[in-house]
């Protein structure tokens, strides 16, 4: 059951010494999503946005995106041309915690949206540049993972044989992976500190440049081309340009980070079938099995060359776009939200009204759950509604669609 925007308010008020909570409204529809959330407006002008995790696996999400941003000292934050979220508090909660955040300004578009504006899909490839250019000794001091070059290859090798062993993987589709982890040039390169978790949902755009990274759950040190291969499954015509802009940024000698970005892209099909086979969803596995026919005939259609260069050329941005161009991409699993921009709930019901007012008594905790901080009002004071908000700045499905395309 999704706890009510006052709940969720007096919790913040337990988490954030001080707060004076003047307006709040539920960030969630309470369905299918990893965590309970709220928008809370404060006396002093401030938006936040509290979380508490509604599952096993969203609480260890949280916990490792916590270390993350622990991690990401004032120094390491520096050096990114965008913001990053900033715990503001936090407080225990029916054997899980409450987080509070401040509420990053900026939109959210999907990937093609993304990619298919030259000036956004820049700034997304000197983004994703700025984190993988990050001294990576931080994540080892904070306890994160770290891959080598080689490891990186064994883990991949490992999702194969994982997909192989369900007897759902085409045969071409195995060996055309195979050939690709056989490849030792492929897997020559150097590690750098990796988001771990980047996708369309990752980002928030302001003024045509990324202007928030949300998500670091995934943070590590491991293979830069883990962040990049959402890219060239999108279907913006400038995908090729993010690329572009990220390579100038970079300038790591990777030349064969593109074909390990489509591998990857590739393997989310993979990864989907597993994650079908491992909860026992028939649906996701049939669903899993369509896709991967679909990229044999993609392959096949198009007659690309494998990964391996030995069989012919390297592959540019271009011709990975034309290969994936028509490969149905993998679809997400309805229970994963991640980002906190994208909570659980029903986008379309943001998209219009106004942040419900409601006035607070400081004391609003007591009443709520119990904790020990006076008073509140009553509760028919306040309203619980899981109606819309729109916040300054926000935008609709519909704008986001009219200045994607008519820019």
């Amino acid at each position: 059951m999704a706890r009510s925007p006052l709940t969720l308010a007096a919790l913040a008020t337990s988490a954030v010494s001080g707060l004076d909570v003047a307006q709040t409204r539920r960030h969630s529809t309470g369905a299918h999503g990893l965590f309970d959330s709220a928008l809370l407006q404060t006396t002093d002008g401030r938006t936040l946005i509290i979380r508490v995790p509604t599952s096993q696996s969203a609480e260890t999400e949280q916990s490792a995106d916590l270390v993350a941003l622990r991690a990401l000292t004032a120094g390491n934050r520096s050096r990114l041309p965008f913001e990053i979220p900033q715990l503001v508090g936090q407080a225990p909660f029916s054997g899980t915690r409450a987080l509070v955040y401040e509420l990053l300004a900026g939109d959210t578009f999907d990937a093609d949206s993304l990619t298919g504006h030259v000036g956004v899909a820049g700034s997304i490839g000197r983004a994703i540049a700025a984190i993988h250019a990050l001294p990576t000794a931080f994540v080892g001091t904070a306890g994160l993972p770290q891959q080598s070059s080689q490891e990186c290859r064994t883990s991949t090798i490992e999702v194969i044989d994982q997909a192989a062993n369900t007897g759902y993987l085409p045969a071409a589709l195995l060996r055309r992976w195979e050939q690709a982890t056989d490849d030792d040039s492929l897997w020559q390169f150097a590690p750098t500190v990796v988001h771990g978790s980047m996708s369309a949902d990752s980002l928030l755009i302001t003024d045509d440049v990324v202007s928030g990274v949300l998500g670091w759950s995934g943070l590590c040190v491991g293979d830069p081309a883990h962040d990049l291969h959402w890219l060239l499954s999108a279907r913006g015509d400038a995908a090729e340009t993010a690329m572009a802009a990220y390579t100038s940024a970079r300038q790591s000698g990777d030349a064969r980070i593109t074909q390990r970005a489509m591998l990857y892209a590739e393997l989310e099909l993979a990864r989907w079938l597993l994650h079908g086979t491992a909860t026992r969803n028939q649906s996701i596995v049939d669903d899993a099995v369509v896709m991967l026919d679909g990229l044999v005939e993609t392959v096949h259609s198009h007659t690309m060359p494998p990964l391996y260069p030995a069989a012919g050329p390297i592959l540019d941005v271009a011709d990975v776009e034309s290969m994936l161009e028509n490969t149905p991409r993998r679809a997400r699993d309805r229970d994963q939200h991640t980002s906190m921009h994208t909570d659980s709930y029903d986008l379309s019901e943001l998209e219009s009204g106004e942040f419900a007012s409601r006035e607070f008594d400081r004391s609003v905790g007591a009443a709520a759950s119990g904790h020990s901080s006076g008073s509140a009002q009553s509760s028919e004071a306040i309203d619980d509604s899981t109606g819309p908000i729109t916040l300054p700045g926000d935008v609709t499905d519909d704008q986001a669609r009219t200045r994607s395309s008519s820019e």
